[in-house]
């Protein structure tokens, strides 16, 4: 009987030990998505759990603020009115924004003016960007997306209300939750337009040229492709060692080699 008791006892402590040896991440579905190869190598190499969630940018941002998560995910800059003194900001890799395409689709390149008036419900026929006589359907990201903003900003794709600053992406444009959403909704209807994380692109569908420039790591390092932004991680100055070491395996050679492995762009 003694023996059973110190076997349920044990079996308690490891069950409490695995629990406490797990570390929250959540935030942008675009950095998940590097986020799970890097938690399961972490699990892999060092036997210690790392829980991943899909929650967006701005999600993200307040979890780590909130303490509702010991690390937060970014796929934009963070902004002046997000930014606290206790919350440490550490890029861990960059990343470009693809503008994606049915594979179908015959135009090979757009320039960042034809974009944004694609988006502002300007330009609304293929035609009228050297493709075929096609009705165009824009997608585009929900608001909290990381990626939706650090593309508004770039694109300049904002205008000014009342002294507050809203999107100015057309209200008819399709909203997608998650690249996998508008990836699916791009790979499936040969007039659509979306933009995607670089790392995310696959044989579904294709990226457009920008400006003539191939979107690449190579043309994005060089500064030459400039659709591109940062990918963050945020915690707190006093968050759990287990956490910190975590951030400091995806800042070392191994885990670099990983995101660059899965497509991105390492610092």
């Amino acid at each position: 009987m003694k023996k059973l008791i110190g076997l349920v006892a044990a079996i308690g402590l490891m069950t409490a030990s695995t629990v406490q040896a797990s570390v929250s991440v959540s935030g942008s579905t675009s950095v998940a998505h590097v986020m799970e190869v890097l938690a399961e190598n972490y699990k892999s190499s060092h036997n210690k759990t790392v829980e991943v969630q899909s929650t967006g940018s701005s999600a993200g941002i307040r979890a780590a603020t909130d303490g509702t998560s010991m690390i937060g995910m970014s796929s934009r800059d963070i902004k002046e009115n997000e930014s606290k003194a206790n919350i440490e900001e550490i890029v861990i890799a960059r990343d470009g924004i693809a503008i994606a395409l049915n594979k179908k689709n015959k135009v090979d390149n757009l320039t960042q003016q034809q974009i944004a008036k694609i988006y502002r419900g300007e330009i609304t026929n293929w035609q009228q960007v050297g493709g075929a006589n096609t009705p165009i359907v824009v997608v585009t990201r929900e608001n909290a997306s990381g990626t939706r903003g650090a593309f508004e900003d770039i694109m300049s794709l904002k205008r000014e209300i009342n002294g507050i600053k809203v999107s100015a992406i057309s209200p008819r444009a399709q909203v997608a939750n998650g690249n996998g959403m508008i990836k699916t909704i791009v790979a499936n209807n040969p007039y659509a337009i979306g933009f995607v994380s670089l790392g995310s692109v696959d044989d579904s569908l294709r990226a457009v040229k920008v400006n003539g420039v191939e979107a690449s790591h190579a043309n994005i390092a060089a500064g030459q492709y400039t659709i591109a932004r940062p990918f963050i991680v945020l915690m707190k100055n006093d968050v759990a060692d287990k956490a910190r070491d975590f951030v400091n395996y995806i800042l070392s050679d191994d885990g670099q080699a990983i995101i660059a492995n899965e497509g991105y762009i390492s610092i």
